[in-house]
């Protein structure tokens, strides 16, 4: 029994991420705790399960960062816009996510950049995209990682947080297909979020 499961971790280890997910979400007082440990834990497996793809020079990831980072955002910013048109009331709920879970100190975007970004791209892509890959074809695999990261941000309650999940998720997918490098993953998001909460925050 014990090798089945260590053959196919995706069957423990999916429902042990979004009750991980469930946590974290579950008291905003301790979010930042327990998200930080949530990533944590599911990075370590990741990491002592599979070796992620390197195959950039540091210049060509940072490059690429950059600018699909930057392209990304548009694609989030553009989204937006056009729900804010459409009678969907896209403003109070990323209004409401920013107050409750946007980073408010220093402290958290050391988090961000040193652990739950790298983390989430180590797990969610470098390891369950791959798992993934060993059952289904490759687009498939791609599509059912970005579906479960948004199912995992659905806890916090916020519809708008799903979407883009699901969203960024599958173009880092793709990216991380196209490239084989995670250090362009990992810097990609992190220029999503800089650009996100500090250089052009959402009209809310």
């Amino acid at each position: 029994m014990l090798s089945f499961f260590k053959r196919h971790p995706l069957l423990w280890l999916l429902p042990l991420s979004l009750y991980l997910y469930q946590l974290a979400f579950e008291n905003t007082a301790v979010f930042w705790y327990m998200y930080t440990f949530t990533i944590l834990v599911l990075m370590s497996i990741a990491i002592i399960s599979y070796s992620v793809f390197d195959q950039l020079k540091t210049w060509q990831s940072l490059l690429y960062g950059v600018l699909f980072g930057t392209l990304l955002y548009a694609m989030l910013a553009i989204g937006y816009r056009l729900l804010d048109v459409l009678p969907f009331n896209v403003q109070a709920p990323v209004s409401a996510l920013q107050t409750i879970f946007a980073p408010t100190s220093i402290w958290h975007y050391l988090l961000l950049m040193f652990i739950i970004v790298p983390g989430e791209e180590i797990f969610w892509r470098g390891f369950i995209q791959q798992q993934l890959k060993k059952y289904m074809k490759l687009p498939l695999a791609i599509l059912s990682a970005s579906l479960l990261f948004g199912a995992a941000l659905s806890f916090s309650g916020f519809w708008p947080a799903v979407i883009a999940g699901i969203l960024t998720g599958a173009s880092l997918g793709v990216l991380y297909e196209w490239k084989r490098s995670m250090p362009l993953l990992i810097i990609t998001h992190l220029i999503i979020l800089i650009m996100l909460f500090l250089v052009f925050p959402l009209p809310v």
